[in-house]
């Protein structure tokens, strides 16, 4: 991969916008990994609206109960291939080149994380529209739609931070990908399929004291109508607090990977 940079020192935005456009063109350039991170979402969205949503009572149509979850699930998915990404880059000697040339190499992170806010928003988009196509039919005027965007931009910014520690944490890209498997798990243990209050006394106490669930139902009550509470507030502390944790540990992390 050939990066345009001068001999003279860059400045980190000059070094981000390139090394965004690195990552931008590793996904096109990785179309498998792009159709993966959108046909199991989709998939999954199928599976519980046709094989399991007639089993489920949730005082709704299914499909408008379920797809606020799986849109965060997408979010799991595509933080997955964050991580596998980061630490390839650690693994496979790209760090180690951008240190030899005239331009800050955490830039390379932004550009992971930047890349994967436009996959990740462009994959939730498509899965909207999957969702719309089998009976999806929200209510939402155009400032709940704007809010929706807001926190589901929100969340996967932060989820996107977490993946960057587990790749800076893996030591190989298996590694990596393991890792970063319990933030695919996170939203089944949530409200994002189930109520809450259908689940047994200890997987319940999980479900509505992790961040999926406020988020979930901030989003599904947008879109739907359905009560907000406090689950707004909750949810933009989460992420918030997600993203003060995870942003300077992953500069600290990276620093420590990085050093001579």
């Amino acid at each position: 991969m050939t990066l345009e940079i001068t001999a003279t020192r860059r400045s980190f935005p000059g070094s981000a916008w390139v090394l965004i456009g690195r990552s931008m063109r590793h996904i096109l350039r990785t179309p498998d990994a792009l159709i993966l991170s959108v046909v199991l979402p989709v998939a999954i969205l199928l599976m519980f609206v046709y094989v399991f949503g007639g089993a489920i009572a949730t005082g709704s149509e299914y499909v408008n109960y379920v797809v606020p979850g799986i849109i965060l699930l997408t979010a799991g998915f595509g933080s997955a291939l964050t991580a596998t990404s980061v630490t390839a880059d650690l693994t496979e000697g790209f760090i180690d080149r951008l240190r030899s040339m005239p331009v800050p190499s955490s830039a390379a992170v932004a550009g992971h994380v930047v890349a994967s806010m436009a996959r990740n928003l462009l994959v939730t988009a498509v899965v909207f529209g999957v969702a719309m196509a089998i009976g999806f039919r929200p209510v939402a005027n155009l400032w709940q739609w704007l809010g929706v965007i807001g926190v589901i931009a929100f969340f996967v910014l932060a989820i996107t931070w977490i993946s960057v520690i587990l790749g800076l944490l893996a030591k190989t890209v298996d590694a990596a990908n393991g890792f970063a498997f319990f933030l695919v798990f996170l939203p089944y243990v949530s409200s994002a399929f189930v109520p809450t209050d259908t689940l047994p006394p200890f997987l319940r106490a999980i479900a509505e004291n992790q961040p999926v669930t406020p988020i979930v139902e901030t989003a599904r009550g947008l879109l739907l109508g359905t009560p907000i509470g406090g689950h707004a507030v909750r949810a933009l502390v989460w992420c918030a607090a997600l993203l003060i944790i995870a942003v300077p540990v992953s500069a600290y992390l990276f620093r420590r990977r990085t050093a001579a």
